[in-house]
């Protein structure tokens, strides 16, 4: 069974597109990543984020319990838990998972069947006003994820597919069928004798 990873700078609107394909296609369950980033208003453990202490993260890594992770903004890590592909492949479900570029191209590299897309916005000056219009960091924070957008965006060509994220519903609807074609093409290889 494959696992979808969607990738893409901040502000691309990755996140929106996963909803949408998660409420069209209930045999995805996104996968919920791990931070050692504090806990934001109205957000909850297991929903948004696994919220997990420095150490913890340092021994689940120890452990082998991280199937990628990253350093990030301020120095927080972040995640996807070898226990959250387990949980949702024990469900019948296929993993989504939202990712930073790094965690991103190591499951390309790592996982067999991974199915890989970059979501952008369509323009830089688009992203920049997704980011400062979302609001939920500093304009310190905003102007390092935009430094940082620069360099994700040169990584766009190494991914299966790329979407242009202009249109919500076309752009979904794409991303919809890509992983529809994956799907179909992992049950017909698995049904060959």
């Amino acid at each position: 069974m494959p696992v979808v990873v969607v990738t893409g700078p901040s502000g691309a609107g990755k996140g929106t597109l996963e909803r949408a394909v998660l409420e069209r296609m209930p045999e995805l369950a996104l996968a919920v990543s791990a931070t050692t980033r504090p806990r934001r208003a109205g957000e909850q453990d297991g929903r948004e984020y696994w919220f997990i202490s420095d150490r913890e993260f340092d021994e689940r890594v120890a452990r082998g319990g991280f199937l990628e992770w990253v350093t990030f903004a301020a120095g927080h890590r972040y995640g996807t838990l070898r226990s959250e592909i387990d949980r949702i492949r024990e469900l019948g479900k296929v993993p989504l998972l939202d990712m930073e570029i790094e965690g991103a191209q190591h499951v390309r590299d790592t996982v067999a069947g991974a199915v890989t897309v970059f979501v952008d916005a369509p323009t830089f000056a688009e992203l920049e006003r997704r980011l400062r219009e979302r609001a939920t960091e500093s304009s310190g924070e905003i102007d390092e994820r935009l430094e940082l957008a620069r360099e994700q965006q040169k990584h766009a060509a190494e991914f299966a597919y790329t979407i242009v994220n202009d249109d919500v519903e076309r752009a979904a609807g794409e991303l919809e069928a890509i992983v529809r074609a994956a799907l179909d093409a992992t049950a017909a290889t698995m049904s060959r004798p």
